[in-house]
């Protein structure tokens, strides 16, 4: 990285999943890879679309930090309260700080969920079916969470599909690079909702099993919900903290070849991790692991793999990848939020956990997917892929501190 470039520094995370209502559940469940959550039927969806699961957050995970001072809040404002209340604590902010704090979160679904009848047809915000009442905005996670915790700083909600919180994320870096907050709350919530759960089946695109990406047997994606949100700080707010690491680069692209297919040439794909990479000054073997995008539809994990070849070169056949969704399901605007939290993690612990055991490895991207217990981090840098509908591609590298 540029040494004239502003550090932005991981001080606390905070997690809500189907593993567990904090991070070190999380971890402790991304450990357990031959324990890990199994995706459930969806209560009044699957009468009607029968191979429709989802990894869904347990009645209660996220405990009274769930709760708002209204009562009334959403499923993923709900979720990212309470994570960010853990990150916030984890971080050790005081009151004065997170006044102070800008607030930035990705979703797609946003509160869209809390706007289904039980046959997924729209209800207002009263709970009416008919279309009368007040109306009541779908993307109001990062409101939600600033009024909550009385910030006065930036309050930005990012909603490109299965991106958003890695545009989110990068949009904070700016935040803080720019000098214009020394703290911002980033994340990304997904509720389950009925709507694009539904489309996802239609599309063909629902696994009936489990999510299992990288295996030639997979049928499409599971989706799951939940929330991850990371204190990011400028060099002068974590003074005195420890730290997790810092984000080195960050990048967005956008390929626009379809509504809903990735470009199979994969161009803006490896644009945007060269770019980040660039950003992060460092090269293809200074990657310890990749947290790729890896939906466990067809076309997205050979295309990503074909995508790595290239960008790691002769690195790539030895550069471990941690199949996030194999474990929590795709979280959709919340995916690279979690995965910035699994890279924060495993920089601290200096280890790789190990895969959900992969039964049948696909010969058409043959990635390293260690399965036999936890890898070392031999080196501290994590590449986080984040990919979406419409072409929205975005990439990240994390840095941890060297062993």
């Amino acid at each position: 990285m540029d040494p004239s470039t502003p550090d932005v520094f991981v001080t606390g995370i905070g997690a809500v999943s189907c593993l567990g209502g904090s991070a070190n559940e999380f971890w402790t469940g991304l450990k357990a890879a031959a324990a890990t959550a199994r995706p459930t039927p969806v209560p009044g969806l699957t009468e009607r679309v029968p191979d429709v699961l989802a990894y869904q957050v347990a009645d209660g995970a996220a405990g009274p930090a769930a709760v708002g001072a209204r009562g009334d809040l959403g499923r993923a404002a709900g979720f990212a309260l309470a994570a960010a209340r853990e990150a916030v604590a984890d971080a050790g902010l005081g009151p004065r700080e997170l006044a102070e704090a800008a607030v930035v979160i990705g979703t797609a679904v946003g509160e869209s969920g809390g706007r289904e009848g039980a046959d997924g047809s729209t209800v207002d915000g009263n709970g009416n079916g008919d279309g009368d009442g007040d109306w009541e905005p779908m993307f109001s996670v990062a409101a939600s969470v600033g009024g909550e915790l009385g910030t006065f700083g930036t309050n930005i909600s990012v909603s490109n599909a299965c991106a958003a919180s890695g545009y989110a994320l990068s949009v904070a870096v700016d935040l803080i690079r720019r000098g214009e907050a020394d703290t911002v709350l980033l994340g990304g919530a997904e509720g389950i909702a009925w709507v694009p759960l539904a489309s996802f089946s239609r599309l063909g695109a629902a696994d009936p099993e489990t999510c299992r990406p990288f295996d030639a047997e997979r049928r499409g994606t599971v989706f799951g919900e939940g929330a991850a949100v990371l204190v990011l700080q400028s060099a002068r707010a974590a003074a005195g903290r420890r730290t997790y690491g810092r984000v080195l680069g960050t990048a967005w692209s956008c390929d626009a070849h379809h509504p809903t297919a990735p470009d199979p040439g994969g161009e803006q794909l490896v644009r945007v991790a060269r770019a980040a990479l660039d950003e992060a000054a460092l090269g293809p073997g200074d990657i310890g692991c990749v947290v790729p995008h890896g939906t466990g539809t067809r076309q997205n994990d050979v295309i990503e793999h074909q995508v790595l070849r290239e960008v790691l070169g002769e690195h790539a056949a030895r550069t471990p990848l941690f199949s996030l969704k194999a474990f929590i399901g795709h979280t959709a605007g919340a995916a690279a939020a979690f995965a910035a939290v699994s890279a924060a993690l495993m920089a601290r612990h200096g280890e790789i956990p190990a895969n959900v055991p992969l039964p049948h490895p696909d010969p058409e991207c043959p990635v390293l997917l260690p399965q036999d217990g936890p890898t070392a981090l031999e080196r501290p840098n994590v590449l986080v892929n984040a990919y979406a509908f419409g072409g929205s591609n975005f990439t990240m590298v994390f840095g941890g501190e060297a062993r």
